[in-house]
């Protein structure tokens, strides 16, 4: 099955997330060109989760990877930088499930899930720009949303900086979401953004801001 099913707690959490990510961004930086001012997609660090939210409303989760080296956007780190990125560029609209990239082309090559031995890049690229201070190299680090044919990694951070996906969840993605989406990457969890009666405490909760 693609995707995850959505949790009321965390439908209700990344509303008020969405909401309090925007209003806290501090970058001025935005694509120009075909703005995907619909689609915004939450991906938790702490949770290995992303959360797809169309029109301020949660339609999808997907597990994923981040870095195993941690956050950051220092050049050469292999960390998954944090904050508000967009994504730039969409690569591989009709590769099959599996194709193997490199350098952004196709190898010709097909793999399957959990291919032992063999983690290229496969399926689907995501190329993401930063839209802060503390993640403006985002592009130049070539950091994507991609596949990965390590899916039995998937949940834990295993990446060397990207945000990896299964093939068949980055390809329900890619169909999803259009150039200049915003994405939001987070250290804290999703889930964990409620009051105890249920409601969410966006405003109050650090993480949504600096501590994203």
């Amino acid at each position: 099955m693609t995707g995850l099913s959505l949790p009321r707690i965390l439908l209700h959490s990344s509303i008020a997330l969405v909401s309090a990510l925007l209003l806290n961004s501090c970058g001025s930086g935005s694509l120009g060109y075909g703005k995907d001012t619909r689609n915004k997609i939450i991906v938790s660090v702490s949770d290995q989760r992303m959360v797809l939210v169309r029109d301020g409303t949660p339609i999808k989760t997907y597990k994923v990877s981040t870095s195993k080296f941690g956050v950051g956007d220092r050049p050469n780190s292999n960390r998954t930088p944090l904050g508000h990125l967009q994504v730039a560029k969409k690569i591989g609209d009709r590769a099959p499930a599996g194709a193997v990239f490199k350098s952004r082309r196709l190898t010709g090559e097909v793999l399957a899930p959990n291919s032992p031995g063999r983690d290229p890049i496969v399926t689907r690229i995501l190329w993401l720009t930063g839209s802060e201070d503390r993640n403006q190299n985002t592009f130049r680090r070539t950091i994507y949303i991609h596949g990965t044919p390590e899916e039995n990694r998937l949940g834990t951070p295993a990446s060397y900086g990207c945000i990896r996906m299964g093939s068949r969840d980055v390809v329900d993605l890619y169909n999803r979401i259009g150039t200049g989406a915003d994405v939001f990457v987070i250290r804290g969890s999703i889930q964990s953004r409620r009051t105890t009666s249920g409601g969410t405490t966006a405003g109050k909760n650090r993480g949504f801001s600096g501590n994203s």
